[in-house]
């Protein structure tokens, strides 16, 4: 008697950001996005501190049905790739905890104003930038300006600045007129 078990599929995807690359898989992850920008800050995810454990692994991100994981400037994609997706591949198929307990999501807090701008950045924003590799969580709104945190392979990418401007503060402009400007806050 055999019993059927599920394949795992690893998929790569090319990030805006060359120093990042998103492993999508067949299944889900997490319903939370986590970052682990340091090796310092894996202590609570297994399969992150296995990553690490990769000389040339810089940082890991983790969203519904991915991971991304920032190389160092000296590792080639060409020659890495293949063993990270063998490596997501076990993990995910051996069941390798993300986080031992996953925090609930957050709800929407503040005054009016804060909470439509959490919900369009939730709503619009967030799928979008996910695309990419990464994410964007709401920092604060004070006096017109909106701050936010970019993370995965938002973090540290060369064209996020534009999205910043361009896509994200134009959006909030038009969509609550209180925004007067949105920037980022540094890691």
């Amino acid at each position: 008697m055999s019993i059927a078990t599920s394949t795992t599929n690893v998929y790569t995807e090319i990030t805006p950001n060359p120093a990042t690359r998103k492993f999508l898989v067949n299944k889900l992850l997490t319903n939370n996005s986590i970052d682990f920008p340091t090796k310092e800050s894996a202590e609570k995810s297994h399969f992150a501190r296995e990553l690490f454990k990769f000389n040339f692994v810089t940082g890991v991100f983790f969203a519904s049905n991915f991971v991304t994981v920032t190389k160092s400037e000296t590792a080639n994609w060409e020659d890495i790739e293949p063993i990270l997706k063998e490596f997501v591949k076990g993990a995910v198929e051996s069941e390798l905890k993300i986080l031992e307990k996953e925090e609930a999501t957050a709800n929407f807090e503040g005054t009016e104003t804060e909470i439509k701008i959490q919900q369009i950045l939730h709503d619009y924003v967030r799928p979008a930038v996910e695309q990419d590799g990464g994410a964007i969580s709401y920092k604060s709104y004070n006096e017109g300006i909106v701050t936010v945190e970019l993370r995965g392979s938002c973090s540290g990418c060369p064209s996020s600045t534009i999205t910043l401007k361009s896509g994200i503060e134009n959006l909030l402009k038009r969509m609550v007129p209180e925004v007067t400007e949105v920037v980022s806050e540094a890691l």
